[in-house]
Formats: structure tokens, sequence, C-alpha cells
């Protein structure tokens, strides 16, 4: 594969592309730190996680997770409460545990030597994201960062995300390649023209018979992410 990067890097194969990436149990090996959080969250109230718990919650925006957290359980908190305490046992983790994807890096270096435009497109806010990525060495690399905050709010079981990252990288939706570990991530980035790339993660073992049937291409990490978009 470096010399396909090699090649790809020389000749500009991917002048005019976009590559979209998300961040949790994408580029980040990070959802494990919300499995605890979780557990930790939900044991500190006296409940266990439900099996289908994180699965229900994977795609929500971070306002609807508290809401139907607060809703499922009974919880007197309010959502910011909820939001407040999550962030605060998140940022220790996401600033000085979480690690990346192995190959990240080097396959971000290079797609911005092969001409590629690179956007995050992430539920992550962004006193989280932007120590982690700091944290792995990663951030230098994206012409363009935006979460689902940023897209009204939307989460991922709709595209709006990945089409604004789409616009501000200045890259037709068919021109871009989106990198995302969750199901619904995936059919939402199909359901807008754009190829996807899956991820796999150990949070999407139980849809990973689905994934493989909708992408474009799979991953067990980056050494094997395509040199041309």
């Amino acid at each position: 594969m470096a010399q396909q990067r090699s090649k790809a890097a020389t000749n500009g194969a991917n002048a005019g592309k976009g590559a979209i990436f998300d961040l949790d149990g994408t580029l980040l090996d990070s959802m494990g730190v919300w499995d605890q959080i979780d557990i930790d969250f939900l044991h500190r109230r006296g409940f266990e996680v439900p099996a289908d718990y994180m699965s229900k919650v994977s795609a929500m925006q971070f306002q609807q997770i508290a809401e139907y957290t607060i809703a499922r359980f009974g919880l007197h908190d309010s959502p910011q409460e909820l939001m407040d305490e999550w962030n605060a046992m998140a940022q220790v983790a996401y600033s000085s545990v979480v690690e990346a994807k192995p190959h990240a890096a080097e396959y971000l270096q290079a797609l911005k030597d092969s001409g590629a435009r690179l956007a995050v497109a992430t539920s992550l806010p962004p006193e989280l994201r932007e120590p982690a990525m700091e944290h792995v060495g990663i951030a230098q690399y994206f012409d363009v960062l935006c979460s689902v905050d940023d897209a009204g709010d939307v989460g991922k079981d709709r595209p709006d995300v990945y089409l604004l990252a789409a616009r501000r990288l200045g890259v037709p939706p068919a021109d871009c390649t989106v990198f995302e570990d969750l199901l619904e991530g995936i059919r939402s980035a199909k359901s807008a023209d754009m190829k996807v790339w899956a991820m796999h993660d150990d949070s999407s073992n139980m849809d990973w018979d689905s994934i493989c049937s909708i992408a474009d291409g799979v991953l067990f990490d980056f050494s094997d992410a395509p040199a041309a978009l």
C-alpha cells in the first residue's frame, strides 16, 4: 500500500475529491470510552446498562441522548445536567487516554499529499473533539470540522452533517468519500450519493453484516484504506 500511496501523492490522484471522516469509532479508538461512561454513569444511579441502550443512542445527537436517557430511566436530572456530567467524564479520557485507529495519521497525510480535501463530520462537541484530535496528532490534516450541532442538531440518521461537510469543502457529494463506523451514518451518506468506506469497530459488531452489504468497502484499520477516492 505504501507504493500505491506514493503514486497517488505524486500524480494528484485525489485532486477535486473530498474525504469526510467520522471521529468516534472511525478515526478514534474511543467507543470503549463511551461504553465505560455509560456503565459508570448509570451505576451511580443504581442501573445496569440495558443490552440495547448503546445501539439505541449510537446515532443520536448529544441532547437527544440525554433526553432519551432521562425518559428511559425516569431520571430527575435535566438534559443539560446529564450532558455536563458526561462531558466532564469524557474530557479527561479524550485529552489523555483515547488513541487513533492504527495507521490513521499516515493515511490522512497520504490523502493530503494526493490533493484531497479533508473534513470531519462528528457528533462530538468541540470541547471533546478538539482535545482528542490534538492528543492523537491529527488536527492539522483537516480543512473543515463540523458536527451535528452545526447541521441543525440533526443526527446521523439523516445525511445533513455529511452534506454540510461537502458544502464547506466545496466538493460535490458524488465526489466525496465518507469513512464511518455506524450503520445509520453509512445509510445516510449513501442516500446523499456519497461513497462510503466502513470502519469496523466493536460497537458495531451486531450491524456488521448489514454494514458490509451497504458500504463500498470495509476496513479493519487504515492500512487497507483506498489510495484513490
